[in-house]
């Protein structure tokens, strides 16, 4: 299954083909939109929620996805989701736990800004990348004008002390290592694209679950 989402005022919109389409969520074609993001604001006054996406039903959703936002500022952003031991790392910004991310330099590797911008945001040091998590999309107004913003998501290890540092100048109050309930519990009270980090994270889980199963499985036989 072929499909693009992006967040739009925090709300899910989905690229897909007919074949694909759920008839129990909202759909439209993508011919029916007309100019964005006019279009696209009228149809976010249907019944859109965190797992009841808008569907756009088109022919090729790749092109389509482009297409539509071509006349966006495209931002790219890399961030990252840490785990010291048991616990994870999340930063409060304008009151809603987020995870740390921001924008790529110029001619900076995606992974390397994913570190820098966890290290920035909130003052730790030695992180590591150990798995891709998710690429998210969501729009915002970027100096007066709209823009695109795609992010790539990393799960990284940290084995340093628990100490933390808020990126205060970047409107982050607080930095807090959580427990993994108390993290996935914020599923549907955040942002959109970081609802899309989360159930990466437990599905890579449970990807790693079943390899190390299979593996002791093959060690027994």
């Amino acid at each position: 299954m072929q499909m693009y989402k992006v967040f739009v005022d925090h709300k899910p919109v989905i690229f897909v083909e007919s074949k694909d389409v759920d008839k129990n969520n909202p759909f439209i074609k993508v011919k029916d939109i007309g100019s964005f993001p006019k279009g696209i604001r009228l149809l976010l006054k249907t019944q859109v929620s965190v797992d009841c996406p808008l569907q756009i039903i088109c022919e090729d959703p790749k092109e389509s996805f482009k297409e539509v936002f071509s006349d966006f500022v495209k931002i790219k952003a890399a961030g990252g989701l840490v785990k010291r031991k048991e616990f994870f790392l999340l930063i409060k910004r304008k009151g809603i736990w987020d995870i740390p991310k921001g924008k790529i330099d110029k001619k900076e590797a995606k992974e390397d800004a994913a570190i820098r911008e966890v290290a920035e945001e909130c003052g730790i040091d030695g992180h590591k990348i150990t798995d891709p998590l998710v690429v998210t999309y969501h729009t915002m107004k970027w100096k007066g004008r709209w823009a695109l913003k795609r992010t790539d998501w990393y799960m990284m290890k940290y084995k340093g002390p628990r100490k933390v540092v808020p990126q205060i100048k970047e409107g982050i109050t607080k930095v807090k290592w959580m427990s993994e309930e108390h993290m996935l519990s914020i599923r549907g009270r955040t942002y959109g694209s970081i609802n899309e980090v989360l159930d990466a994270y437990v599905r890579l889980k449970e990807v790693k679950a079943a390899e190390k199963k299979s593996e002791k499985l093959n060690e027994e036989a």
